[in-house]
């Protein structure tokens, strides 16, 4: 059994009028995360975590921003994309387990959805996924609720 390793981060600055989407889920706040499409920074780690593992590059090379057909986009629907490219590569996905980086809001309410959300796009079992949120306890970007960052790591298997 071929056995892969892959980890992944994004972040992205905090700004009025965007909405908040973290692992799919709208979470309500006054501030959201800036960038190209929907900034969903925890499925982006996830994203670069499982291309990482395969080898294929990472998020940028295969949605760069500067593509209009991304502006806006639905990055669980870029994740489906992704899923499909490791699954052309024969890899399966064996977990995934992430870590969301934020002062504000509490993200512990959301953690079960966003859990389905990522084990529906990626084909796994719930149980296969981890989401986990945690403070910077107010000190750096993040505490100063000037930014949001993700962090992932994932296990995929290949034949």
């Amino acid at each position: 059994m071929n056995l892969r390793i892959g980890q992944g981060y994004d972040v992205h600055r905090l700004t009025e009028g965007r909405p908040l989407i973290l692992g799919g889920v709208t979470i309500p706040h006054p501030k959201g995360p800036a960038g190209h499409s929907d900034a969903d920074v925890l499925t982006h780690a996830v994203m670069d975590a499982l291309l990482g593992a395969a080898a294929l590059g990472d998020i940028g090379t295969h949605f760069p921003d500067t593509d209009p057909a991304y502006h806006h986009a639905d990055s669980l629907k870029l994740l489906e994309k992704v899923v499909s490219l490791l699954e052309q590569q024969g890899y399966a996905i064996v977990n995934v387990d992430a870590t969301l980086i934020l002062q504000k809001p509490k993200i512990a309410p959301f953690i079960p959805k966003i859990r389905e959300n990522l084990s529906r796009m990626m084909h796994t079992p719930l149980e296969t996924v981890s989401v986990k949120a945690t403070t910077e306890e107010g000190l750096g970007f993040t505490g100063r609720e000037e930014g949001v960052a993700a962090m992932a790591v994932c296990l995929i298997r290949g034949s």
